[in-house]
């Protein structure tokens, strides 16, 4: 169990350092794109023609892997109706209940985004010059996957706590390079 733990511990904290270089990656692109086509549209009186549609697959990309990271820090939108209608002693059950139906829902659609890409490799989509519209949309079925993936690791969480065995708190999401030494013990 342990073993199993610590497994997908690290799973989680490597997919956040990909996630977090991701996010800044695509936001330092995203920023240098529009302020370039601001400058060609005004001085220039030209553009990038496909600079618009391009950021706007971008703003797709950097709202799924934004989930994914406030799933994983539990600073996702939530109904918390149920743990006020339930006691406290019965709240891990309540979360794990909750943490498996989002896993659900998430694992649904990501499947069907799954059948949505491959409808748009089948029609050969393009998005702008020779460039697949699928590419970009892949990120539809892998942002519902990973945001499924995170719910899974909430539920076996839900599960430790109920076994007596006290829940792997998440870090605060992690920059690339950011290196996080251990505090030592006072």
């Amino acid at each position: 169990m342990h073993r199993l733990r610590s497994t997908l511990v690290f799973v989680d904290r490597w997919l956040n350092r990909l996630e977090m270089g991701l996010i800044i990656l695509l936001l330092a692109v995203m920023v240098n794109l529009a302020f370039l086509q601001v400058v060609l549209r005004n001085l220039f009186s030209t553009g990038i023609l496909w600079a618009d549609i391009f950021l706007r697959h971008l703003v797709l990309w950097m709202g799924f892997l934004g989930a994914a990271i406030a799933t994983r820090s539990d600073r996702h939108i939530k109904m918390d109706v149920l743990n006020r209608l339930f006691p406290p002693r019965l709240q891990p059950l309540v979360h794990l209940v909750t943490h498996l139906l989002s896993m659900v829902v998430c694992g649904v659609l990501a499947r069907a985004g799954y059948t949505f890409l491959r409808f748009e490799i089948e029609d050969k989509t393009i998005l702008f010059g020779n460039v697949p519209a699928w590419i970009f949309q892949s990120i539809i079925p892998l942002g519902f996957a990973l945001i499924s993936f995170r719910f899974l690791l909430k539920a076996l969480d839900d599960v430790f706590i109920l076994v007596g065995i006290p829940p792997v708190q998440p870090q605060p999401p992690i920059a690339p390079g950011e290196n996080r030494a251990e505090e030592p013990a006072p």
